[in-house]
């Protein structure tokens, strides 16, 4: 049956997407399940997901072992594994994708996050995906490093569908909205069809409450630790004023005009990560229309269950959420050094589960030989 609180979400203009994929949940029939009963529309994937699918999962026992009769080496028996999951996740959106045209029915997959401060790897490897996987509905993510903005634009005038991920600051979101149609504008001059390319910028949300958190708390009194859990919905918001802001005005009238989608906003590492606050919050205090939230399963299915829909959270909140960040900015927080520090652990953290995953799928292939 149909959840009546995932239903009033899909409602209120918010596309739900499982942060998750494994060969598991595609051959138990478990994510048409989540797409007929749960209003997912959507996956997104990255190295952390694989290298748990890999080492949990026996369902990659056989295509293992092929690959080591082959004599596959770990990155390709990576691409080709990563590949086969991505490949069967689009094919199982496919209807998804045609009934929204092309808006929804979308899975995601990620550059290597060693190539993060690498462009020109970047390009390569996103072309390279793009072209493997071979699916109208897929995303290449590529993340919002410096090194990533001329990647997103140079993939974008490829005809390269991008999600933009790693984004923490209002300033570098802006940037890869500039960069995202930067490369509109160049696939247009390439002969490119501006409506067969769609792009999501991952803002990350949970992740800056527990760095700000943990400074606040480090501050101490009661000014500062009033602020705690406020910060990241209140980013998010101004990441949304600043959407707005960009997708509209002669520059973008004149790409609508050729057939472009606006990037849409897409808030990422929504579970809560602090036991203290409410499990459904990054999910209710970021209803808007026209955005994606993608979720652990662990959040899809608490949302399903007590989760509420107060309509939009979001629009014209821009002045309350600016007066959180001056009040922080007003009990000595460098909000600068926060963005830095949650962009340089995000390319880390992914790098080392990359790491991970090579470390499995070598175990795995040693084994089946």
């Amino acid at each position: 049956m149909s959840n009546d609180r995932l239903a009033a979400l899909s409602a209120a203009g918010v596309s739900i997407w499982l942060d998750d994929l494994s060969r598991e949940r595609l051959n138990s029939g478990n994510l048409a399940e989540l797409i007929n009963d749960k209003h997912v529309v959507g996956v997104t994937t990255n190295p952390t997901i694989f290298a748990g699918a890999l080492a949990d999962g026996a369902a990659y026992d056989q295509q293992v072992r092929e690959l080591a009769d082959r004599g596959a080496g770990v990155d390709d028996a990576i691409r080709e594994i990563t590949v086969a999951d991505v490949q069967q996740a689009c094919d199982i959106f496919s209807g998804t994708w045609e009934h929204t045209g092309g808006v929804d029915g979308r899975v995601s997959l990620e550059v290597d996050p060693n190539l993060a401060h690498d462009t020109e790897k970047t390009v390569a490897q996103a072309l390279d995906l793009w072209k493997t996987v071979d699916r109208p509905n897929l995303l290449v993510k590529i993340p919002a490093t410096e090194a990533g903005l001329p990647a997103i634009t140079r993939a974008t005038a490829e005809g390269v569908s991008v999600n933009v991920t790693l984004i923490f600051s209002v300033e570098r979101y802006k940037a890869v909205m500039d960069a995202y149609m930067t490369g509109l504008e160049q696939a247009l001059a390439n002969g490119q069809d501006l409506a067969r390319i769609h792009s999501v910028g991952s803002f990350f949300v949970s992740r800056v409450d527990s760095e700000i958190d943990t400074r606040l708390e480090r501050v101490g009194g009661e000014e500062a630790l009033a602020l705690r859990g406020k910060a990241a919905i209140a980013n998010s918001r101004l990441a949304y004023a600043a959407y707005r802001n960009a997708f509209s005005g002669a520059r973008w009238d004149a790409l609508a005009a050729k057939g472009a989608h606006a990037q849409r906003p897409l808030w990422a590492s929504t579970g809560v990560k602090n036991p203290d606050y409410p499990d459904t919050m990054y999910v209710t205090e970021l209803v808007v229309d026209n955005t994606v939230n993608t979720m652990p399963e662990k959040t899809l299915h608490a949302f399903a269950d007590h989760g509420e829909v107060h309509g939009d959270r979001v629009t014209d909140t821009a002045g309350a959420a600016q007066q959180v960040f001056t009040d922080l900015e007003g009990v000595g927080l460098d909000l600068d050094d926060v963005y830095r520090v949650l962009e340089d652990e995000g390319v880390e953290k992914f790098a080392k589960s990359w790491t991970e995953l090579q470390d499995t799928v070598r175990s795995q292939l040693d084994a089946a030989k």
